[in-house]
């Protein structure tokens, strides 16, 4: 697929192992990893650059998705938004 659509995850495949689950918005993906953390790819205006919350994205229980951004549900109950809106 598309690398600007988040269709080639070469850049953080090494990170992407033990998923648990998979996010998409119409260009990017993001994973929910086994230890509680989130790795996403593709464009970054869509949700695929995550870099401006990672330190806050730890105990991730849900992410949802809408058209350009996610949305990650912490185990505190907080909620941590990141991508285009």
């Amino acid at each position: 697929g598309d690398p600007e659509y988040g269709g080639n995850n070469s850049a953080v495949q090494a990170h992407v192992t033990n998923a648990l689950q998979v996010q998409a918005t119409s260009c990017a993906f993001a994973a929910i990893m086994a230890d509680g953390s989130v790795v996403s790819w593709g464009s970054p205006d869509g949700g695929g650059d995550s870099s401006a919350v990672k330190d806050q994205l730890r105990n991730v229980w849900q992410v949802q998705a809408t058209f350009e951004a996610f949305a990650a549900i912490l185990a505190d109950g907080s909620v941590v938004t990141w991508g285009n809106g």
